[in-house]
């Protein structure tokens, strides 16, 4: 078995391009983004060196260049930071404090997912005891997810905290409004149109309050006969819209989205010009959402592979601009998609700006900052740095696992973007 190798240092005048350095030292303490990394050029010698550290330690099996032969005379006193490094060191400090911006704008996004989460909790337990006063809770609800969908400002979505203990139940209805919402917002849907739609998405699976909680809670694959059954709450569940009083257009969505363009739907195989806008648009985030948040969580797939799986084998189902919008706004890599950045660093996308999809923010697995402190990147500001590939979170070592904490369940919701101007 073999033993790990002892770790190597070298005198910061041994320092060359394309060593491969870690440095062991607090996060905030260097104006570098990450705490190890390969030496692209001579600026970054230079930085390196007016640290002041007696020695660094490098990885020489990541590195592709060997250390300049050891000085044979004392190393010159430093003359200090340069003005270039000064300015480095600036930068750094303004990136912690944006990063400190930052986590109290994603701590302020999930108390209100908190709350949106434990409203709708609130709202489907009374929607029978006190119809009208859920009725009106529920439309207050809506409300505020419009008003903030129609803000100036670009819109983010954020992947959310999984561990909301009870509300667990309620986080596919609030998925679907919230992803609804979204889309709709990027197709210039007016106030009244997302509210309908807002509404219809929040209530879209009532039906299901008339089926046998054993077979909701069914992990394993269904009989014929279960399958059957559960293809009833479409049925049910516009029969409860009625006596609720849902508009037109949020009873079609109750009712049609499990509707395929396609015709391969159901309750009547209803195609093209059949099935109303908006059940059409429930119908992507209602299957994105149930592709990755599974009876069985085992089963689930990640976004990254909700996405492909929808595009490549599902396209002809659904409507092929809502479609094209919605995995637009969730990028390439959505909110919950583990990832190698083409530094080899392996992160976890939190949020995705959704009018710049390709450029993510991504938490940084390192094993220097603590998990709590953990590096936040905007790739929008990091030029240099690509998301090379999705990882499923099976192949991923146990303290990358763990650090980085893959969500069970995915939930999302949406906020103005952190530090952004209006648009």
């Amino acid at each position: 078995m073999s033993q790990p190798s002892d770790p190597v240092y070298i005198r910061p005048e041994q320092l060359c391009i394309g060593l491969y350095v870690r440095l062991e030292l607090d996060w905030t303490a260097h104006p570098f983004t990450f705490n190890q990394f390969k030496i692209k050029n001579q600026g970054q010698i230079d930085t390196l060196r007016a640290l002041g550290l007696e020695r660094i330690r490098i990885d020489p099996k990541r590195g592709d260049a060997q250390p300049l032969p050891p000085p044979t005379e004392p190393a010159p006193v430093a003359a200090g930071p340069s003005e270039a490094q000064l300015a480095a060191i600036a930068a750094k400090k303004a990136r912690v404090e944006k990063l400190a911006k930052h986590r109290m704008a994603l701590n302020e996004c999930e108390r209100k997912f908190n709350g949106a989460a434990k409203a709708v909790k609130s709202i489907t337990r009374n929607l029978f005891a006190r119809p009208e006063e859920s009725m009106k809770e529920a439309k207050a609800l809506v409300q505020d997810l419009v008003d903030s969908m129609l803000t100036e400002r670009d819109i983010a979505i954020h992947l959310m905290n999984d561990k909301m203990g009870s509300e667990d139940a309620y986080f596919h209805q609030l998925n679907v409004a919230v992803l609804g919402l979204m889309v709709g917002k990027q197709l210039q849907l007016g106030r009244d149109e997302l509210t309908e739609l807002g509404i219809g998405a929040m209530f879209h699976d009532i039906g299901k309050v008339e089926l046998p909680e054993k077979l909701l809670m069914k992990t394993d694959s269904l009989s014929p006969s279960e399958q059957d059954l559960m293809m009833r709450h479409v049925e049910y569940g516009l029969d409860i819209g009625k006596k609720l009083g849902l508009g037109p257009e949020a009873l079609a969505i109750v009712f049609q989205h499990h509707e395929h363009v396609d015709g391969s739907g159901y309750p009547h195989g209803l195609s093209g010009e059949g099935i109303l806008p908006l059940s059409k648009l429930v119908a992507i985030v209602n299957t994105y959402d149930n592709l990755c948040n599974r009876p069985n969580p085992r089963d689930s797939l990640t976004p990254y592979e909700a996405l492909s799986v929808m595009f490549a084998q599902y396209r002809g189902r659904f409507e092929a601009k809502p479609l094209g919008v919605f995995i637009r706004c969730m990028g390439v890599f959505p909110p919950g998609s583990l990832v190698q950045l083409s530094n080899n660093a392996l992160g976890l996308v939190m949020a995705v700006n959704s009018n710049k999809p390709l450029k993510p923010t991504v938490m940084i697995y390192d094993p220097a900052v603590p998990k709590h402190e953990a590096i936040i990147l905007d790739l929008e500001e990091e030029e240099e740095l690509t998301i090379v590939k999705s990882i499923r979170p099976a192949l991923l070592p146990q303290q990358v696992f763990n650090y980085l904490n893959p969500r069970k369940r995915m939930t999302y919701f949406c906020d103005s973007v952190p530090g952004k101007p209006a648009s």
